[in-house]
């Protein structure tokens, strides 16, 4: 009798576990997001809205060739996406000019020469970017892509639209 009932009780114990396992959510947007970088590679933020939730994600791809280690260009990836998720929420002012120089040379042929000096400025700072994933691209560089669980999507989507009606008010 006490054999039945342990068995018994063992077998719904065991009915009820489950394994411990990586987050099969972000398994998915792993997986999710690969493919659609790898079908039209892209760089910059977006908002990948899920079934029941959204996310923004920073994506950018480095020249591993540039770098002296893993742990700079991890540094560097996780740097730049956090400022491409500052730009997005925060926006940005940017400034250019562009400078011309003529130079005569001793046989009355001239050379000019243009720089254009971009300067963009941006203030905020984006909290919680974790890194989901890198992986190499077919040109050999590293892509990264960070995300972050975005809380009421509907502010985002109003924003983004804010957003694009007012530069088309500026042209």
């Amino acid at each position: 009798m006490k054999q039945v009932f342990l068995v018994t009780v063992c077998l719904l114990f065991v009915n009820n576990i489950f394994s411990q396992s990586y987050n099969d959510e972000k398994i998915n947007l792993t997986n999710f997001l690969k493919r659609m970088y790898k079908n039209a590679p892209f760089e910059g933020v977006r908002v990948v809205d899920d079934y029941e939730t959204a996310y923004l994600i920073s994506v950018l791809s480095l020249d591993t060739s540039k770098y002296l280690n893993a742990s700079v260009i991890n540094r560097i990836a996780s740097v730049k996406a956090m400022s491409q998720a500052s730009r997005y929420f925060n926006g940005s002012k940017m400034t250019s000019e562009i400078i011309i120089t003529k130079s005569e040379k001793s046989d009355s042929t001239s050379q000019y020469e243009i720089i254009e000096n971009i300067k963009e400025n941006s203030v905020g700072y984006v909290k919680a970017l974790e890194q989901l994933t890198n992986f190499i691209d077919k040109k050999g560089w590293q892509v990264f892509i960070f995300y972050k669980k975005l809380d009421n999507i509907n502010a985002h989507i109003e924003k983004g639209k804010k957003t694009k009606k007012n530069k088309k008010d500026k042209n």
